[in-house]
Order: structure tokens, then C-alpha cells, then sequence
């Protein structure tokens, strides 16, 4: 598959520059430092003119990390995530939501897969650990439960992951980074915001149609990658069930 560009309304670009810009602003002192320098950093290519293009992000990214995005025609079978992410591409679909639709998605369109997530790629550390995620994935292939285990340190990390950063608690999951109403809640403590725990987060379960309740905060990115060693070493002895 392969995003068309001249597919893309008037309409859909005011959509993608008022996300854009609203997220942006909100983000200003409740998202991740880490995040919004690589968002910046990417303003040539991932900014609010116009909905951005996947060839130039791709060319842009050839410069730095090396990762890609792959178009796919919306959810795709974890499996098939993994390997993505073993490769270094990351998954996004083309459609984008309407005017209607700006606080709530029931399935992730392309400002939460783009906007949401392509950004903190640029960054090394984060990189890496996406990467060596989609390889431990990749190791488990057909192990039902471990692929459970490992969706959900992908759920409370890369999708709903809180960051220590100047003694607040700042986002950086894409899930809400790429949520205007979940980035305020977040920011208001209004819900649970938990101590980053590799045990605790395996073995918790979540929904995917409601709001999180309980989120797991990091100190640092670097402690992702730590903690992906952790559970590499637990899930390939099967004492985390």
C-alpha cells in the first residue's frame, strides 16, 4: 500500500493543522522535553502547513535513526507488528479523521500513528529499544502468552509511558501525546500514575476502550531499555505468567 497524497482534501489538511497545532500548544509544558525536540526537529518534514508526506519523513529519517513507515490498512496481526518494528518501520494507516472526530477515535488513524508516535524514533535511546522490542517479539513468534505479556509492556511504554522530567511527570506514550483530552486528565492527575515496575507492568492487563486508570511512570528513557532486558531474561525462563 502506498499513501496518495493528491487523495488528501482541503478539508483533511485543516483537520491535520488544527490537531496539529492544538497538540502542540498543549504539549508545550505537559509533554516530553525528549519528544518535542525530536518533534521539532522535524518540523521540515512533520509540521502543522499540511499533512505531511511518508516518502520525505522516510527520506528525513534516512539521515538519522533509519527507520521508515510502512502504510497499512489499519489494525494489523501483533506478529506482523513485531516484524515491523524488528526492521525498523513503523506501521501508520493514511486515512485521517474529520472535524467531528478531533477528541475521540475508536481505531488509530494517522495523526495518533504520525503525530503519536513517529517523532520519539528520531531520538537514539528510544529508538534502540523500539527496535529491540520488535526483535524480542519476533523471538517469541507462535507463544501466545508471552506475546500477551510483551503487548503489554508495549500498552504502558510506547503507548501510555509517563517520563519523570523537572520533577513533573511528562508524557510521552502516543496514545496520549496524540490525545488532546487524555494529555489534560493525564496532566491533572486525575488517575493513577504508578512507579515504573517490569513485574507489575507484564502481568497487568488493559482495555483498549476506555481511558487508562493507571499509568506507569519512567525516570528516563534509558530505563526502558533496562527494563526490556528484564524481561527478555523472564519471558525466556516462562516465570512471569
Amino acid at each position: 500500500m502506498k499513501q496518495i497524497m493528491n487523495n488528501y482534501t482541503p478539508t483533511d489538511h485543516l483537520v491535520w493543522k488544527t490537531l496539529f497545532e492544538r497538540q502542540r500548544n498543549n504539549l508545550e509544558t505537559k509533554g516530553s522535553e525528549i519528544y518535542l525536540d525530536c518533534l521539532d526537529a522535524m518540523r521540515p518534514v512533520l509540521n502543522a502547513n499540511a499533512v505531511p508526506s511518508f516518502d520525505a519523513i522516510n527520506n528525513w529519517f534516512k539521515t538519522t535513526t533509519e527507520w521508515e513507515i510502512v502504510v497499512v490498512p489499519g489494525l494489523i496481526p501483533v506478529e506482523d507488528f513485531f516484524d515491523l518494528l524488528a526492521n525498523k518501520q513503523f506501521c501508520s494507516s493514511t486515512w485521517l479523521r474529520t472535524m467531528e472526530q478531533l477528541d475521540y477515535l475508536e481505531e488509530p488513524d494517522m495523526f495518533h500513528d504520525t503525530f503519536g508516535h513517529i517523532p520519539l524514533l528520531a531520538d537514539p535511546t528510544f529508538s534502540e529499544f523500539a527496535h529491540r522490542f520488535g526483535q524480542l517479539g519476533q523471538s517469541f513468534k507462535g507463544d501466545t502468552l508471552v506475546l500477551n505479556q510483551l503487548q503489554r509492556l508495549y500498552w504502558f511504554t510506547i503507548e501510555f509511558g509517563l517520563i519523570q522530567e523537572q520533577g513533573r511527570g511528562k508524557v510521552y506514550g502516543a496514545g496520549i501525546i496524540s490525545s488532546f483530552g487524555e494529555t489534560n486528565r493525564v496532566a491533572a492527575k486525575d488517575c493513577n500514575i504508578l512507579p515504573f515496575d517490569i513485574d507489575v507492568v507484564l502481568k497487568k492487563v488493559f482495555q483498549n476502550d476506555v481511558l487508562q486508570e493507571d499509568y506507569f511512570l519512567i525516570q528516563s528513557l534509558d530505563e526502558l531499555n533496562q527494563a526490556l532486558h528484564q524481561a527478555s531474561v523472564q519471558l525466556a525462563r516462562k516465570i512471569v505468567y
